[in-house]
């Protein structure tokens, strides 16, 4: 399953830049990185293979551990892509928000959007690392 980060707007070269790409380099799954303006423009409809994250500070706040079964789920019912979804400084439109399979929050506090990419990143290099038995992860 190839995980997809869609974020509006350009990260350019920044420490989260750098930090995003140390954490998407590491993760073993196919990995995609595709950036929006911050208005308009979108990404063409799939086929309908693919499951949809928001991230959304009003979402579930999910433990790597719980992170990592919900994509083991995913794929292993034959989804082809994870598309996880940042959206700009005024967050996402309604419909974005009312057609996602997951609304997933980093908590209730808000976060600027290139902090973002870097914590998702973390988590997905996290939620692969346990899924593949690797000791990135510790518990409790």
């Amino acid at each position: 399953m190839t995980l997809h980060i869609v974020a509006r707007g350009k990260i350019g070269r920044s420490s989260e830049a750098e930090l995003t790409e140390r954490y998407l380099k590491r993760i073993a799954w196919p990995v995609k990185l595709t950036e929006l303006p911050e208005r308009g423009g979108n990404l063409p409809a799939a086929g309908g293979g693919e499951v949809n994250i928001v991230l959304d500070e009003r979402g579930v706040a999910l433990a790597s551990s719980a992170f990592a079964a919900k994509l083991e789920k995913w794929r292993d019912s034959g989804k082809r892509e994870a598309r996880f979804w940042i959206g700009a400084a005024d967050g996402h439109e309604a419909t974005r928000r009312e057609e996602a399979d997951l609304l997933l929050s980093f908590g209730p506090a808000t976060w600027p959007h290139l902090l973002v990419r870097a914590m998702l990143a973390e988590q997905l290099f996290r939620a692969t690392s346990i899924l593949a038995g690797h000791p990135y992860h510790r518990e409790g």
